[in-house]
């Protein structure tokens, strides 16, 4: 993933501070990315789920409404007329520098905002929100007591999430006109919403609400017992693979530029520089990709590099032994190979040359159906010996390695 400093002019004539984040490889499409109230760009929700969506070759913007992160401008001064307004500028800052948005992303407010929003950008073609309120006075429940202090004075101060924030009356009126439920029957969008039933912040049955007053096409996904601001990486990222999933349905993909791997040649590039997944491309016509699992600090995006060494193996003795059965016309209906790889200590090896330290094993389960007798499975299994990536593996291996 790249990622580079974007500034731009807000709704009120402040400068923004944004982010724009973008795939290693060609960027296949563009998305905006609205953060939660009184949040930031860089909280770690968002910074997780752009980190996804980049990873699957998305552009995305993510940025500091008013007043609030690295932007300029007065907190008190802005509304969620505003947070509109700031995300229309956001949308043409985007169209500017690297493609106009088709979808949009809302985090709590925010996802209140892109509903509003979307109707103003004709890019869009999608709108996904996150534990989004239904209407956005939900947040005024936050203020308790203070409420009636900035009606009374017309403005006071407010602690949220630790912090304190300068609050006027005219934003707490803004807030309370602002209505999102209404505007949904004219969305004319592809509708993604994703709530927790266990939000504390912002109750499901905001997303009840939303989902009923949507017109379709409209989708819900439960983010099980994820909390409000998605805390765990891994409920970030789960929500980020399905937005990218729902999304490919509806949004206008850039055609990718024409493949030049060489035939013969497998040719890797690296997709997410701050992790480990990998393109793959191979002999021209195949595209894979390459990963490692959460825990050890990858996406799981797709399989390890030794879950495709087993992979070679396990599909070239399976395609051995099938053309063998088939050559001596033998009823083998079908063949599964399970593959597993680990690390012995060469000494607990019988028939292994080397004595000393550890060597890597490959652990072969053939299974093979049909109207076989014994002597034709016993061959069978021989032949699995055969199998050219099996001699590959246990013949001495030379790599050869030059800097292009």
């Amino acid at each position: 993933m790249q990622s580079e400093k974007l500034t731009f002019t807000g709704h009120g004539g402040d400068t923004l501070a944004a982010r724009l984040d973008r795939p290693a490889e060609p960027v296949r499409a563009v998305a905006l990315f609205a953060h939660c109230f009184t949040c930031s760009k860089d909280i770690a929700a968002a910074r997780n789920l752009s980190g996804r969506l980049t990873a699957a070759g998305w552009a995305v913007l993510r940025f500091d409404f008013t007043g609030l992160g690295h932007s300029q401008g007065e907190f008190a001064n802005t509304g969620f007329r505003g947070n509109i307004g700031d995300l229309v500028a956001a949308a043409g800052r985007l169209a500017e520098t690297v493609g106009a948005p088709q979808l949009l992303i809302g985090h709590s407010l925010g996802g209140a905002a892109v509903l509003a929003a979307a109707p103003r950008l004709d890019s869009v073609r999608a709108v996904a929100t996150i534990g989004a309120p239904a209407d956005p006075d939900h947040v005024l429940d936050n203020f308790g007591c203070d409420l009636d202090a900035i009606r009374e004075h017309g403005e006071g101060e407010v602690t949220l999430g630790g912090r304190k924030f300068r609050v006027s009356r005219e934003f707490v009126e803004d807030v309370e006109a602002a209505t999102v439920t209404d505007a949904l029957g004219s969305l004319h969008r592809a509708l993604l919403i994703l709530h927790a039933p266990r939000d504390m912040q912002v109750g499901i049955d905001n997303a009840t609400r939303l989902f009923a007053a949507a017109r379709h096409p409209k989708s819900f996904v439960s983010l099980d017992d994820a909390d409000h601001l998605l805390t765990d990486a891994a409920d970030a990222g789960y929500a980020a693979n399905v937005i990218a999933a729902w999304a490919e349905r509806y949004v206008t993909f850039a055609e990718e530029p024409a493949d030049e791997t060489p035939e013969g040649v497998v040719r890797v590039r690296e997709a997410d520089p701050e992790g480990f997944l990998q393109d793959i491309h191979a002999g021209g016509r195949h595209r894979l990709k390459a990963d490692e699992p959460e825990e050890h600090g990858g996406t799981d995006r797709g399989p390890s590099p030794y879950q495709y060494v087993s992979a070679g193996l396990g599909a070239c003795t399976a395609m051995t032994i099938r053309m063998y059965a088939r050559r001596k016309e033998w009823a083998l209906t079908h063949v599964a190979v399970d593959v597993s790889h680990d690390r012995i200590h060469a000494e607990d090896c019988a028939d292994c040359e080397t004595r000393s330290g550890r060597i890597d094993r490959f652990r072969r389960i053939i299974r093979l159906e049909g109207d076989l007798d014994e002597d034709q499975r016993t061959r069978l299994r021989e032949i699995a010996d055969k199998c050219p990536v099996h001699r590959t593996l246990e013949n001495e291996i030379r790599i050869e390695t030059d800097l292009a």
